[in-house]
């Protein structure tokens, strides 16, 4: 019995502790016990089984390894981007962004709906938190969308998945733990998550389209009395083709002399934009009626996110910032843009800070445990058994990804993203890059699936959210005076299986077409180590790296760099350029040296063996 468990050590630690995770036990206390639990036990048993390579002393590692956790420079990013996200939506950016965008699509049957999807990715290229944005969009567009008739389920799978966004839409939370976790740049999962964000914001878009075509009652175009801004989107596209020409004007002839060519578009794009936008205050300040009030409003509104978001995201791709950096001008352009609405206040501060604290605690506390769990597992083999476990799956790397986007994808229903990235994602990645698996690839896939883990019912988080602010009961819209239906649980569940599925056929196209991750490869020189050769030069006669004789050789004509020849010729004993020492009277000769035993005498042929006498 003693045997079986010392050769199944690594998976029975590894069930009992998941078994712990499940039941609700705090993550990290759950890790950092299990692990020391489970080494006292491989100590105990390392002198049965050879498996098991641990022993007391190991312990005096942990310091060590806590402190690497803490002195990890990309972990630095995630309090910058919860910070930043904190302040924009205290200071009522998604408010803003919903009510300008749903007046803009207003007329289109569906145009709530996609404005509440184009604000959530708004929001996760800017906040990167689910919660933040789920919860905020859910108090401002759910009464909005009951109120004009939508469908409720339809209602509540949108807002729920459009706050999802946040997972994959770069600067997202998920892909900077993925790419500490997989070792690999920030800045290459985020330029490797773009298309796929994008075409997961235009299937969605797809989706709400195809109902308003086949269900037109479930998503009505807003009626004409709640169009407040009127029309005049002819006035946004000349705006538009106005900032456009600037940026032209501006590239080709105004900041020529700029060298840098990233600079340069930069400069250009400010020229442009900010041109646009002080023409939109100045027509709101005096009344100018150059443009319309549709134009004007989402020209303020919606260029200082999209500058926010070109500052940090911007920045990163064309690589004037490391994400860290990028973080820091964020959380400051947040600052600022609040401060300039008046919406700055000091209790907006102190609960930014305090929600960043937390969370920055929480994911330290959590990395605190998987390292103590780590030492364990590798201790006792565990990598070395998921190796074998993974790496025996039929399909090669194609099976790999399936088995393990159903195990991520289970996982994530129970457990937080955090968790499965700090103890998954550590055990797969040595696999996934034995079998020839981008990790940047694999990183992305994994990012998709919990986004999907966060819709499905019954435990996704994005569904607690959306119930925790949603009206269960019967309510007062405040605007018409009418009691309106809630929205019930089941309504919700309903609501995002839509989505679910569009969520699956995303991580499909990704894992059936990795060009579209692959992108972040552009521009970089690949080398086939096949086409690599070394040339070692000789050291000997003929050039290279050898060298001339330190002496005259005869009639070469070598330099000899000053130096009397290291031999002489016939019986004269090499001088080395010295005097010859004067003892006085009549000097011994020098005895020639006696040949060494075992040397060969002259004439004496090598090829034949030696004759014994």
């Amino acid at each position: 019995m003693i045997d079986f468990i010392a050769h199944n050590l690594a998976p029975i630690m590894f069930s009992s502790v998941m078994l712990m995770l499940l039941l609700g036990y705090p993550v990290a206390f759950t890790l950092a016990a299990g692990g020391l639990i489970y080494f006292a036990i491989g100590v105990e048993l390392s002198a049965i089984s050879p498996e098991i390579r641990l022993f007391w002393p190991l312990l005096q590692s942990h310091p060590d390894r806590i402190y690497g956790v803490m002195y990890n420079d990309t972990l630095l990013a995630i309090p910058f981007f919860t910070f930043m996200g904190l302040i924009l939506e205290r200071s009522r950016m998604a408010e803003d962004l919903l009510d300008t965008i749903g007046q803009l699509f207003g007329p289109v049957r569906g145009g709530l709906a996609y404005a509440v999807i184009l604000v959530g990715a708004l929001l996760g290229a800017t906040t990167g938190v689910v919660a933040a944005s789920v919860m905020a969009m859910g108090l401002i567009s759910l009464p909005i969308m009951l109120r004009y008739n939508y469908n409720r389920p339809l209602v509540a799978g949108t807002i729920a998945a459009s706050g999802t966004l946040a997972q994959i839409v770069p600067p997202s939370l998920v892909l900077i733990v993925m790419a500490d976790q997989l070792g690999r740049s920030v800045g290459d999962m985020y330029v490797g998550a773009l298309y796929p964000a994008i075409l997961i914001v235009g299937a969605y878009c797809t989706y709400i389209f195809a109902v308003s075509l086949f269900r037109p009652q479930w998503a009505p175009a807003l009626p004409l009395e709640a169009r407040t801004l009127g029309g005049g989107v002819t006035s946004l596209l000349v705006m538009m083709a106005v900032a456009a020409v600037l940026y032209f004007v501006g590239h080709e002839y105004l900041f020529t002399g700029i060298a840098s060519p990233d600079w340069r578009l930069v400069a250009a794009l400010a020229f442009g934009v900010v041109a646009v936008y002080l023409v939109a205050l100045a027509n709101r300040q005096f009344n100018l009626n150059l443009i319309s009030r549709l134009a004007q409003q989402v020209i303020i509104v919606l260029i200082p996110p999209l500058a926010l978001i070109f500052l940090v995201l911007g920045t990163i791709f064309l690589g004037i910032a490391t994400p860290t950096e990028g973080g820091a001008m964020g959380a400051t352009g947040a600052l600022i843009m609040a401060a300039l609405k008046g919406r700055l206040s000091l209790g907006t501060l102190k609960h930014s800070l305090d929600a960043t604290t937390k969370l920055s605690a929480f994911v330290m506390m959590i990395l605190i445990g998987a390292r103590v769990f780590g030492l364990t597992f590798y201790g006792i083999n565990g990598n070395i058994w998921i190796e074998e476990l993974l790496t025996g799956l039929p399909g090669g790397e194609y099976g790999f990804l399936v088995v393990v986007t159903i195990i991520v994808f289970i996982l994530g229903c129970f457990i937080d993203f955090f968790e499965i990235a700090f103890i998954m994602v550590p055990l797969l990645a040595p696999v996934a890059d034995k079998l020839g698996i981008d990790l940047v690839w694999f990183g992305v896939i994994l990012g998709i699936n919990l986004q999907t883990s966060f819709l499905t019912p019954p435990f996704g988080f994005s569904l607690f959210y959306l119930r925790s602010i949603a009206p269960a009961g019967r309510w007062k819209d405040e605007v018409t005076g009418k009691m309106m239906d809630g929205v019930r649980t089941l309504d919700i569940y309903k609501g995002v299986l839509p989505y679910i599925v569009i969520q699956f056929i995303m991580i499909i196209v990704v894992i059936a077409f990795p060009g579209l991750v692959m992108r972040y490869k552009a521009g970089v020189e690949t080398i086939n180590p096949d086409d690599v050769k070394i040339e070692i030069p000789g050291f000997g006669q003929g050039g290279g790296m050898s060298l001339p004789p330190l002496g005259q050789d005869g009639g070469t004509g070598a330099p000899n760099f000053g130096l009397p020849p290291l031999g002489g010729t016939g019986s004269q004993a090499p001088s080395m350029g010295l005097p010859p020492l004067n003892l006085g009277g009549e000097q011994p000769a020098i005895p020639a040296p006696a040949p060494a035993p075992g040397a060969a005498s002259p004439g004496m042929d090598l090829s034949q063996p030696p004759v014994i006498k």
